[in-house]
């Protein structure tokens, strides 16, 4: 019998670490972190990252493994994920994947592209034209040279866009080409896919203000503040890409006022569990569960004990 694996994926604040806490009791499994910002040491509050009490309780794997100066690809995350699979099923146990970076999802689940290797160079070049310009030029760009990509992403996605470009840049061939030539993904384990979706969505926006609120008032803003003073970190480090911290960077340099870094945070962090669900509705074969419903887990583990058996 295959091996099997649970992909636990949901919107930001849909209460993913919750549930996934709560399957660790009743199931052996081994939690594996799929979020692009938990992998980096010093984002503690405005990643909502659990506290050092629950991570003792339930280990966490792929969080706190890199220094937010450094970057971390998809590539990245697919070789240690396999890795960390590997291992918790070797042991006779469950791997549980849980977090909300889409991306890591499609490229462990569909394989990823050998891409062209990053060059700061041009990179540094695409952030200062950016900086002139603006994002959505950067976009309209990428358009001309890729437009099947550029259908994908939001004007002001700033990370994809410089990427995408950079592909472009250094290799002159779309990143789309580049990904439908990808690799196959590696004999792995059977998936078994449960998405977290609040409705209706004015919840789950409720949700994302409650906790944005939290943040602040756990001290976010002083926490960006820490980070700034870091040598060679940047307000255009990948790390910093994250939601909410770009906005709060962006005040600190006296750019807007707190009021406006944490509406434009609130505006971005509405945006990205858009595209989340946008992309959650498009994933074939999801076991799809309200996490608010009554009795959401007891639902959630008895689909789990039938695919599991």
């Amino acid at each position: 019998m295959s091996a099997k694996a649970i992909l636990l994926m949901g919107p930001t604040a849909s209460g993913k670490t919750d549930i996934a806490i709560s399957l660790c009791k009743r199931f052996p499994c081994d939690l594996i972190s799929v979020d692009s910002a938990l992998v980096y040491r010093g984002m503690d509050i405005g990643t909502a990252k659990p506290d050092a009490q629950t991570l003792r309780r339930t280990p966490h794997q792929l969080i706190d493994i890199r220094n937010p100066e450094e970057s971390y690809s998809a590539g990245d995350f697919v070789r240690d994920a396999r890795s960390a699979m590997d291992a918790s099923i070797k042991e006779g146990r469950i791997p549980l994947l849980v977090g909300g970076t889409m991306m890591y999802f499609r490229a462990l689940t569909r394989g990823i592209a050998d891409l062209p290797a990053g060059n700061s160079r041009v990179r540094h070049e695409i952030d200062d034209e950016a900086g002139r310009l603006g994002w959505p030029a950067m976009h309209a760009e990428l358009k001309k040279v890729d437009p099947e990509l550029a259908a994908r992403l939001n004007p002001n996605d700033s990370q994809r866009i410089q990427r995408a470009l950079e592909v472009f840049r250094t290799s002159g061939k779309p990143l789309s080409a580049w990904q439908r030539e990808g690799a196959s993904p590696a004999d792995g384990p059977d998936y078994i896919k449960i998405a977290l979706q609040i409705e209706p969505r004015k919840v789950l926006h409720q949700r994302i203000e409650q906790r944005l609120a939290t943040m602040i008032r756990l001290g976010f803003e002083d926490e960006v503040r820490t980070l700034r003073e870091r040598p060679g970190l940047a307000r255009n480090s990948s790390s910093m890409r994250s939601v909410g911290y770009r906005q709060f960077w962006t005040y600190l340099e006296g750019e807007c006022s707190a009021a406006e870094a944490r509406d434009r945070a609130l505006f971005a962090t509405r945006q990205l569990a858009k595209r989340q669900l946008t992309w959650l509705r498009s994933e074939p074969g999801i076991f799809r569960v309200d996490p608010l419903e009554a009795r959401a887990i007891d639902t959630i583990s008895q689909h789990l004990a039938t695919e599991l058996d």
